[in-house]
């Protein structure tokens, strides 16, 4: 009888371990809207994993949300500005936008994308960057904290759209700039994709274009092949995501 009870007592004991394993291995992100105007951030998770924030909302000039995701998590996030929704959640968005208040699918091309795949077990590294391959509508910075290694900032806190080239500008009705689109958007030709004779990182280098995104932006990926100075590492850490850093 008291091995029985031993045994329930352990069972017990290994549930509660597990339980609480799986809380603290959560990745909890904090976004951060630092715009003057509200951003309705996007989110997307790859490979069936769970959807966060039911895949968009809307955040007003100050304000903050946590997410918390899962082990072995991997997805994006961005923000979509000039949006109206009705009460149902049908609307559309000037940048960003994704078919509804809360997206099912990724964002419309040219926009800011902050990237992550979060570690699934001990000791093993989260990756994340933020990338301007797909254009830019907004700057966007990820901040690591509490985690191990390298941890580093990843971001582009430069305002692209003030000096984006006019063959790359997306304008609204008033001729204002409001996102700026990648080369390989605005052109759509295998030397500014990386494709077909172009697919490989010698076939593919830096064009003018990605080396203007990436002088304003040095913690952004600029182009396809710009691995080496724009995917971060971080073990155990959380992560500030904010729309409009300061710098």
């Amino acid at each position: 009888m008291a091995g029985s009870l031993n045994l329930a007592l352990l069972l017990l004991h290994l549930l509660a371990f597990g339980t609480m394993t799986s809380i603290v291995s959560a990745t909890v992100f904090t976004l951060q809207n630092s715009c003057s105007h509200t951003v309705w951030p996007g989110t997307l998770a790859r490979n069936g994993a769970a959807v966060l924030g039911d895949g968009g909302f809307a955040l007003s000039p100050g304000a903050t949300i946590q997410l918390s995701a899962p082990a072995g998590w991997s997805g994006r996030f961005w923000a979509r500005t000039g949006c109206n929704f009705d009460d149902s959640g049908h609307g559309s968005c000037s940048t960003g936008d994704c078919g509804g208040l809360k997206c099912t699918g990724g964002g419309v091309p040219p926009v800011t994308l902050a990237e992550f795949t979060i570690a699934n077990g001990d000791n093993a590294k989260d990756f994340y960057d933020v990338s301007l391959v797909d254009g830019y509508n907004v700057e966007l910075g990820i901040r690591p904290s509490g985690g191990l290694g390298d941890c580093n900032y990843s971001g582009c806190v430069a305002d692209l759209n003030q000096n984006c080239p006019e063959e790359l500008q997306v304008t609204d009705s008033d001729k204002v700039v409001v996102a700026c689109k990648s080369a390989c958007l605005a052109f759509n030709t295998p030397q500014y994709c990386c494709t077909g004779d172009h697919s490989t990182p010698e076939t593919c280098p830096p064009t003018d274009y990605s080396r203007k995104f990436k002088e304003a932006c040095p913690a952004a990926y600029s182009y396809a092949y710009d691995d080496a100075s724009s995917t971060f590492t971080c073990a155990g850490s959380d992560y500030v995501i904010t729309f409009c850093p300061t710098g």
